[in-house]
Order: C-alpha cells, then sequence, then structure tokens
C-alpha cells in the first residue's frame, strides 16, 4: 500500500525562519510540544506564549525567533499535528496487505495516537475558529488519502468498483468520532478491538459486487 506523503505538506514557519540547525529544530520541536500542551490544557484564548517559552525551557526571544504571534505558533501546531497522524499511521497502512486491511491498521494507529495526544481534538475543534483553513485541510488532505487508498485498492478487486469520495469521508467521519469515544473519552477498549469491530463493517459494506 502507498501514499503520497508529500502533498499536503506546508511549512510550519516562513522560509526566513526555518531552522537550519539541528540545535534550531530542536528548540522548534520544543516550542511546538509545549504549545501543544498549553492549547489543550488552556484552550487558544487562555493561551500564552509565556506559558509555552516557559514549558518548552526556552526564552520568549526563542519564541519569536519562529513565531510572530500566538495565532502563528497555533497555525503551525494545526500543520505539525496533522503531519504527526499523517507519519503515525501511513507505515502501518503501507504495510497492510490489502485495502480493507488498511484501513483497519489505519484506524487502531490512530486510536493509539490519539491516546497518546489526546490534547489533539480541542486543537483542531478550535482551529475551526482560529484557522479555519488549517482546519479544512486537517480533514481533506485526510480524507483525499483515504479516497486514494480506496480507489487503488477498488482498481485491484478488493472492493466495490463504485468507490469515491463520499465513501472516504464516511470512513473519516467513523475514525474521528471513534477516536474521540475510545481515544479521548475512554481509552479502556484495546485499539484492536475497536477497529476489529469497525473493519468488519467496512468490509461488508464495501464488497464487490
Amino acid at each position: 500500500m502507498t501514499e503520497d506523503r508529500d502533498t499536503d505538506a506546508t511549512p510550519l514557519t516562513s522560509e526566513a525562519k526555518t531552522p537550519r540547525t539541528a540545535r534550531g529544530r530542536k528548540t522548534l520541536r520544543a516550542i511546538l510540544d509545549a504549545a501543544a500542551a498549553e492549547f489543550g490544557e488552556r484552550g487558544y484564548h487562555d493561551a500564552s506564549i509565556s506559558h509555552i517559552t516557559q514549558r518548552a525551557g526556552v526564552a520568549l526571544g526563542s519564541f519569536y525567533t519562529y513565531f510572530d504571534s500566538k495565532e502563528e505558533v497555533f497555525r503551525a501546531l494545526v500543520r505539525d499535528m496533522s503531519a504527526q497522524v499523517r507519519d503515525h499511521v501511513t507505515p502501518r497502512v503501507q504495510a497492510a496487505p490489502d485495502g480493507i486491511a488498511a484501513e483497519k491498521a489505519g484506524l487502531e494507529s490512530f486510536l493509539e495516537f490519539v491516546r497518546d495526544h489526546k490534547e489533539i481534538y480541542r486543537i483542531i475543534d478550535e482551529s475551526e475558529f482560529v484557522d479555519q483553513q488549517g482546519y479544512r485541510q486537517h480533514y481533506e488532505s485526510s480524507v483525499e488519502r483515504i479516497r486514494q487508498r480506496l480507489v487503488a485498492s477498488a482498481a485491484r478487486g478488493e472492493i466495490r468498483a463504485d468507490i469515491g469520495e463520499v465513501h472516504a469521508w464516511a470512513i473519516m467521519g467513523m475514525n474521528v468520532f471513534l477516536g474521540l469515544r475510545y481515544g479521548v473519552w475512554d481509552d479502556g477498549a484495546a485499539p484492536g478491538d475497536v477497529a476489529t469491530v469497525a473493519n468488519e463493517m467496512l468490509r461488508r459494506g464495501l464488497a464487490p459486487d
């Protein structure tokens, strides 16, 4: 299973502020991780740059080396978290033996990611009002990857031939709410068990005619 990992790649900072050294990249990573914790805990409006730098253990000036404002780091964080999900899920999806199995692997690995990064739901939800373009891109790029996988699977005869964008959005919607229920609200169920139940529904619903 293959998918294009670069089609939705967006720089986290302007070219002028892109880290040129390993130390700079480490600092930027620390700021983004601290921003995720700050926005996830306090929400966009109550979060502050000073709290982000305190969490990151960097000077205030280091923040402004990469970002001009709280809104700018929030926008970068939305793109960064989308990329983290993609990079976490992609290897498992690519290793799957067929299209249906790929969706199971994708959901299972997504649930695992959410349990370790529960703040992603609050951040993505708030981005609808702070960074609507980033909000839409997060979902649209994810759906496009699902659609491409489904089309490739249909071409191999693994699933029904009339597959399309609606099917991809339906799978995305299912994954989002399963992530909320079994990743954020309650993480008692094994991700593999949840993915197995959902995948059986897909297998039956997408079976070739």
